[in-house]
């Protein structure tokens, strides 16, 4: 009987075994909605236009071994004139499985967690506004690879500066 010869790919030894992204769970980690001017605030809203602002970013935390807590963070705040409209504060998270080299990691960590995350987040933003007695709020695409640029533009910024800081 002949023995069996099982091709290796060169660096196999080095590559991570299993599926490269897995999503383990995804959940609501913290959701608030608030109308502090119920019901006053449905009659301003017949003759002012409201106008809502919206900050997102996105957090990371390390679970263990490969394990991972990706987190978007989604603040939406509508004023009706001078009154407040609603504040709406959503935390959405998954925990994921990354089985990446360290070098792509944090980039698949940043970029496509939350984007996987994401129309889960809109969609639940869009049915609070709207059970909350106002428009639905439709999130619009969100360029989570410009966020995660910044984010590191912004490390290399500090970092250098206090590298200077120290040299003079």
């Amino acid at each position: 009987m002949a023995d069996e010869i099982t091709p290796q790919t060169p660096g196999a030894e080095d590559q991570p075994q299993g599926a490269p992204l897995t999503i383990n769970a995804q959940y609501i980690k913290d959701l608030s909605f608030e109308v502090p001017n119920a019901p006053a605030i449905f009659g301003q809203m017949q003759s002012t236009s409201p106008d809502i602002n919206i900050d997102i970013s996105v957090n990371a935390k390390s679970l263990g071994e490969n394990h991972y807590e990706m987190a978007i963070s989604i603040t939406a705040n509508c004023d009706v004139g001078e009154a407040k409209g609603f504040i709406l504060e959503l935390v959405y998270a998954g925990a994921f499985t990354l089985n990446l080299p360290d070098e792509h990691r944090q980039a698949v960590l940043m970029i496509e967690c939350p984007r996987l995350l994401f129309p889960f987040a809109r969609n639940i933003i869009a049915d609070v506004t709207r059970n909350g007695g106002f428009p639905p709020v439709m999130l619009g695409i969100v360029d989570f690879a410009a966020m995660y640029q910044h984010r590191i533009a912004e490390q290399q910024a500090a970092q250098e500066a206090a590298e200077g800081g120290e040299t003079a």
